[in-house]
């Protein structure tokens, strides 16, 4: 049975992996759980799938996840910190590494995968978003397997030809990737309204089920301007070969457009244990739990183009992706920053295109050519944008 690792096991898509993991007791064994703040979840979670390892994200809850694994009968190794975090995503035990730390904070424990040549099923779009070129060159180089899990992308891998070339839309016969979104929860609101919404109704997505961050990056559609960075580092495309669509229903994850006139789409109920199945028992298929889709309830398909007045946070992504990596990581770093103020109150909901669209006007353009380069320019952002965040704070 191949050794499972999930960094960020208490998030929503970790969560998710566990169920379609327990649904096949005998396939898989869980090697390696890691959380960040919530260890009781963590605990729970151990009781039920016996892993050899827990990892506290932060050192400093060391002491308390050893104390509450005790208290609980756990037997697993206690760890914590960036290392704690890194020795379990290259362990020997742990074949496959589910990627779902959200964040930057999960760049470094999912590069260890990557460099540990394991079977990496990415859920962290910042870990591209940040250092695309590096860690695809470290995917190459350590002959890692890399699979996509956000919906949309995996639903893109499943709609290119089998033989597809990393970056070769011409010999594959394609013209151009269709990358779906919703819209979020705020699609047909008016314009002068959005300033005036609260972190709950920007967490209360129409179709799915995520953390808050993600939440609000999709009302944003910031999530999926990461998805369009994603989306290119992943299959090597440029930005002119990818066209955002709105899809409300969120039933089509993406579609791929080949030249000839034909469009393929991947269809489901939206639910993560889909491409979290996929990837999982890749190139078979396993049972995720999902409901089938009923066509004959589908009585409503539309379509649009994203409105840039709405979704600025959406453009921006795409001017950093066309910028370049020194763009999209420091982009990605103001975002979070923006967001956790928004969260807290701090900010309106538009003020966090401001923060972002501050922070790119103002960050040094400079090459990015090693990890610890990209972190520092993440720093510097994130420090841009709470100076920014003072002058705007509500």
């Amino acid at each position: 049975m191949p050794g499972i690792c999930i960094l960020g096991s208490t998030g929503s898509i970790g969560q998710s992996t566990l169920d379609v993991l327990a649904r096949h007791p005998q396939r898989y064994q869980v090697v390696a759980l890691t959380a960040h703040k919530n260890l009781p979840l963590l605990i729970e979670q151990a009781r039920l799938h016996q892993p050899r390892y827990l990892v506290a994200a932060d050192e400093a809850d060391y002491a308390s996840l050893s104390e509450l694994a005790a208290d609980a009968g756990v037997t697993a190794e206690i760890l914590a910190g960036d290392d704690g975090l890194a020795y379990v995503a290259s362990h020997g035990e742990s074949q496959v590494v589910m990627a779902a730390i959200v964040g930057a904070a999960g760049l470094l424990p999912t590069l260890a995968a990557v460099k540990a040549g394991k079977r990496v099923l990415l859920a962290n779009k910042e870990a591209l978003v940040m250092s695309g070129h590096l860690f695809m060159q470290a995917v190459r180089e350590h002959q890692a397997t890399l699979l996509p899990i956000d919906s949309e992308h995996n639903a893109i891998f499943q709609c290119l030809p089998d033989d597809f070339r990393y970056g070769d839309l011409q010999a594959a016969g394609i013209s151009k990737i269709l990358l779906t979104g919703s819209g979020g929860p705020f699609l047909n609101y008016q314009l002068d309204e959005l300033s005036l919404v609260t972190p709950e109704q920007a967490c209360k997505h129409p179709n799915w089920s995520m953390g808050r961050k993600i939440s609000v990056d999709s009302a944003t559609m910031m999530n999926k301007g990461l998805e369009f960075i994603e989306a290119c580092w992943l299959f090597g495309l440029l930005a002119s070969q990818i066209e955002v669509v709105i899809h409300p229903q969120s039933v089509i994850h993406s579609m791929v457009q080949y030249r000839d006139g034909s469009v393929l789409a991947q269809m489901g109920n939206p639910d993560m244990r889909t491409p979290i199945a996929h990837a999982l028992a890749y190139p078979q298929r396993i049972d995720a739990g999902v409901s089938p889709l009923d066509f004959a309830t589908l009585t409503d398909f539309s379509f649009q183009y994203p409105d840039y007045a709405r979704y600025p946070n959406l453009k921006l992504a795409i001017e950093a992706c066309q910028a370049g990596q020194y763009a999209t990581t420091s982009l990605n770093a103001a975002n979070e920053i923006a967001v956790e103020a928004f969260l807290h109150k701090q900010i309106s909901f538009t003020c966090i295109a401001e923060v972002n669209a501050a922070v790119l006007a103002n960050i040094e353009h400079r090459q990015l050519q090693s990890i610890d380069a990209i972190l520092a320019m993440d720093a510097e952002a994130r420090s841009l944008a709470h100076q920014t965040i003072k002058r705007l704070a509500v």
